[in-house]
Formats: structure tokens, sequence, C-alpha cells
């Protein structure tokens, strides 16, 4: 269990080796926001060998003054434009955006663990 990581302020665990056996519901499920930052759009789009206007306009749309990823309507659920359900990956782990990189250890979770847990089978109490 020493491959489990932790976050100061937070009062769980995670078990990243989970993510193999989890058919990825934090990139499905309900609908939501992906965030992109502007450094993030341009490295996404170097990974996917395009432009960044190209990318923008294939996969983003404008939430207020930031840009979220689109999604897939999948039956009643919605998954992430670059989760792969054939391989259960993401197509662009190694340039996700940072909101993806630091989940499960974002701050809605410190106050909402349960419903984390109903979420991610890597979390562990402490």
């Amino acid at each position: 269990m020493s491959d489990l990581i932790t976050k100061e302020g937070f009062s769980y665990k995670f078990d990243p080796k989970a993510c193999a056996l989890c058919e990825a519901k934090c990139c499905t499920g309900d609908s939501g926001y992906i965030y992109v930052s502007s450094d993030e759009i341009e490295n996404i789009a170097k990974y996917l060998k395009m432009n960044e206007r190209e990318f923008i306009d294939n996969f983003l749309y404008k939430v207020g003054f930031k840009y979220s990823i689109k999604e897939r309507k999948v039956g009643e659920s919605y998954e992430c434009a670059f989760y792969s359900k054939k391989h259960n990956i993401c197509t662009i782990y190694d340039v996700r955006p940072n909101q993806c990189i630091t989940f499960p250890f974002w701050e809605h979770f410190k106050e909402n663990v349960e419903e984390l847990k109903k979420e991610c089978i890597g979390v562990v109490d402490v």
C-alpha cells in the first residue's frame, strides 16, 4: 500500500493502480466542465499535431471566459472527447489538463468524501 498518494489537507489517500480496474468514472457520467488553460490548449494541440485554432474549433467550447473540452453523449451518460472506452484510456494522457491531473484531490472533495468514493474506487480512508 506504499504506492498510495496523499495530499496535505485531505482526509483520504488515492491508489492510482485502481484506475486500471475502473471504467473511467472520472471521465464519464454526469455532464461537467473540463477546463483548459491557454498553455494546456497549446500543449494538447501540439500533441495532436494540430494548430490551436483547429483544436479549439474541434474539441472545445466557451464557458464564460474559459474553454472546456467537449463531451460526447453516450446513452444517458457523457464522456470526455478524449476518453477511449474501447481501450479504457485517456488519449491525451501525457498532456491532460491540470484538472485531470489533480483528481481526486479537488477542494470540493475535502468536505464531500462520500460523494467522491461513489465516483472513484481508488479513494482509501486514512
